[in-house]
């Protein structure tokens, strides 16, 4: 703490916390390699990336400026940072020194042609959705995979159609043997445009397409969505519902984690573990049934509250079922963890160090099970979660294992909590919701929820009409595909699928 704090008094920042607006003008404005170097300087102290949100700079619609937003987790803290791009649109990439940086700037280049020199490896984020052309009108070539040549080296190509109904994604495997030398991963094949349908919508429409970024991820969009918007125009959501959204959340962590568990189970042919997770991940999408008149929890949120409660029946009824799956989860998750045939097939398979998962800047389950100490729930609690805590799930090893182990303490805390949280709205009283009208002008909110796969972070800039001028959507799994590619190097190719289960990451929350 001691090296970032004199970091944070030599560094002209703002300093803000999450779902709080700040105007726009007391963001500091740095030339570019002062704000290059403060963006470096802050995360080698220990601050990480949490997003890069461009502003339509004094130069116009070809003019950019950065706005770079800093997390400072151990102080519950973030930072922001504006840097001015020169008219080229050509900066010196934050990558070789940032590599948590590398997706973003990809990201730039391939969405406003900004060209971020010197970035080991610009290959487009997301595949042909629009062309690449960077501000000076060159076209960028065609993406070339990366090959690995050499005697008994060979290729395995996967996608990005696949069975079923899963979304479009390729990958792409340089193998010798069995063993993966190097793994590629192409997504973006299902681009809809979420950022500007968020930017241009009525509000109604707003909500809707928020909630649809990431269709397993209803709750966690949804509530970050609605609280950037609240903090823009400075409205305070009653205590009833920070306790109901904190409930919805937290079902939709223990639907998806459920879920997680047997399907994990499923590709290792554990069938006992699959067929009861299975059965018990229909409780809580139940429960958010209940709730929302949604199994994915569709509805309930709006900005400045929740639509629905729950009454006194419901809450006793959500008691019984809740304790009743805590058992059934208990016991099916002893017999799935002492069986040798369940360990041997996830221990040390796909493990990803420490060291790899903070430079990359991966987030959530994958960070926590790989040692990082990383909770928006703790860090930068925002909501009910200012009054009540959730004690961290973290692992060690990295591996399939400790991403599944860390899925299971945090199934039995988030049950304690929403078991704690409805004993509690008998004395919770007043409404549900209050409206949010106007936002204020000429200002910047950033918003910050712990999604079940991790941190979800939705900023946005209102103009001097008080009009919304800027939207930023930075899912967790935009942070770990590149942890999945790292975890994949030197692990057999037939285990890619329990590997990816292991992180179960999400195509369209980073298609966007």
């Amino acid at each position: 703490m001691g090296t970032l704090t004199t970091a944070r008094l030599k560094l002209p920042l703002l300093w803000t916390r999450n779902g709080e607006a700040v105007a726009l003008a007391d963001v500091p404005v740095l030339k570019l390699a002062d704000w290059r170097a403060a963006v470096v300087a802050l995360c080698d102290a220990g601050a990480r990336l949490s997003a890069m949100v461009p502003l339509a700079g004094p130069a116009g619609p070809r003019g950019w400026d950065l706005v770079a937003v800093l997390a400072d987790d151990r102080r519950g803290e973030l930072g922001l940072v504006r840097g001015e791009l020169p008219p080229s649109g050509a900066y010196p990439a934050l990558t070789p020194d940032l590599p948590e940086a590398q997706a973003f700037e990809r990201e730039l280049m391939e969405e406003l042609g900004l060209e971020p020199q010197g970035h080991p490896w610009p290959k487009p984020l997301r595949q042909g959705h629009r062309p690449a052309v960077s501000l000076s009108g060159r076209q960028a070539p065609p993406h070339d995979f990366f090959r690995v040549q050499g005697e008994g080296v060979h290729e395995v190509a996967v996608g990005p159609v696949h069975a079923g109904i899963i979304e479009p994604g390729h990958f792409r495997f340089q193998c010798h043997g069995e063993q993966v030398l190097h793994l590629e991963i192409h997504l973006g094949y299902g681009h809809r445009g979420a950022e500007a349908l968020l930017l241009s919508g009525t509000p109604a429409r707003r909500q809707v397409v928020a909630e649809a970024v990431a269709g397993d991820t209803t709750i966690g969009h949804g509530l970050a969505h609605d609280q950037v918007l609240e903090a823009l125009a400075g409205v305070e959501v009653p205590l009833a519902a920070q306790v109901l959204r904190g409930v919805a959340l937290e079902l939709e962590r223990l639907s998806n984690h459920v879920g997680d568990l047997g399907a994990l189970c499923n590709d290792i042919g554990y069938l006992p573990g699959a067929s009861f997770y299975g059965r018990l991940r229909g409780e809580f999408l139940n429960l958010l049934l209940v709730l929302s008149g949604s199994r994915v929890g569709r509805g309930v949120l709006r900005a400045g509250g929740v639509r629905f409660g729950l009454d006194a029946a419901q809450r006793e009824d959500a008691l019984v079922r809740l304790a009743r799956a805590g058992r059934d989860l208990e016991d099916t998750a002893a017999s799935t963890f002492d069986a040798s045939s369940v360990l041997a097939r996830l221990e040390r398979t796909g493990a990803l160090s420490a060291q790899a998962a903070e430079e990359l800047g991966l987030v959530g389950v994958a960070a926590r099970a790989s040692g990082c100490a990383r909770d928006v729930r703790k860090d930068h609690p925002s909501g009910v979660f200012r009054f009540a805590h959730l004690p961290i799930a973290r692992g060690e090893g990295g591996d399939v294992l400790a991403r599944a182990q860390v899925r299971r303490l945090e199934i039995s805390r988030s049950i304690t909590f929403v078991e704690e949280q409805l004993r509690q709205l008998d004395a919770v009283q007043g409404p549900l919701s209050v409206p949010v009208l106007a936002l204020a002008p000429d200002k910047l909110a950033v918003s910050l929820v712990e999604g079940w796969r991790g941190e979800i972070v939705h900023a946005a800039a209102t103009g001097p009409d008080g009009a919304l001028a800027a939207y930023k959507v930075v899912d967790p799994s935009f942070h770990n595909w590149m942890g999945l590619a790292q975890a994949m190097r030197g692990v057999a190719v037939s285990d890619f699928p329990l590997v990816n289960k292991s992180f179960n990451l999400s195509y369209a929350g980073h298609d966007l």
